[in-house]
């Protein structure tokens, strides 16, 4: 499964990316406000951290703003993928976005039926909103898994993003169900590192080293 961060944060970009760790970003006006920088400074600053795809989202109201904004977008990144809200007016965009060749992602996905339907006119990806379906007492993971199955089912070449993660276990369960992506905000990436157990064996490791050197090998 690849590794998308949800964030306009370059620092944390920057420290994903030299591990090795950040397969693509996911972005939207909202936290490219957050950085309190140009949008489109910050997006192109982006594109010089990651080599995969960055999802840019477009803020047209009808198909053709979408696309005019999309054409724009391509302009800033090597790699750009347009964000188009799932609505008519989003999934005629994504059908004029394949005629000129260019990557789409259909986002506020809450159904599986929204899902086919971005899928078959040809979206490069989908974002079911897991952690706002829970929200509303609905188990988003269950959606993740029903649009997992209907692709494999007629073949659709349409990944699945799982977004509004918000929590480790939904990166887990993201897997588990077979997700191509989970886009994941910094703070719930820097606790996939972590674990209790993992941090006691260091300790004591490190502490039974430093007793070897001082001749303190128990016999």
């Amino acid at each position: 499964m690849n590794f998308f961060l949800d964030t306009a944060n370059l620092d944390s970009i920057k420290k994903a990316a030299e591990l090795g760790m950040c397969d693509g970003i996911t972005t939207n006006p909202t936290i490219i406000f957050k950085e309190g920088k140009d949008h489109k400074q910050v997006v192109m600053e982006i594109g010089k951290l990651v080599s995969g795809p960055i999802s840019i989202e477009s803020v047209g109201e009808t198909a053709e703003q979408m696309v005019e904004d999309g054409k724009e977008f391509v302009k800033w990144v090597r790699n750009p993928v347009i964000k188009v809200p799932m609505t008519k007016e989003g999934l005629r965009a994504v059908r004029m976005f394949n005629k000129i060749g260019i990557k789409t992602n259909v986002t506020l996905i809450f159904s599986a039926s929204q899902a086919l339907l971005a899928a078959k006119a040809g979206a490069s990806y989908v974002s079911p909103f897991v952690g706002r379906l829970d929200d509303i007492g609905q188990d988003g993971m269950v959606l993740v898994q029903d649009i997992v199955q209907i692709f494999k089912n007629y073949n659709f070449k349409t990944e699945v993003i799982v977004a509004s993660v918000r929590s480790l276990k939904h990166v887990e369960d993201a897997a588990k169900a077979g997700a191509h992506i989970a886009t994941i905000p910094p703070k719930i990436y820097e606790e996939m590192w972590k674990h209790a157990l993992t941090d006691k064996g260091i300790e004591m490791f490190n502490a039974d080293y430093k007793k070897s050197l001082e001749g303190k090998v128990k016999k």
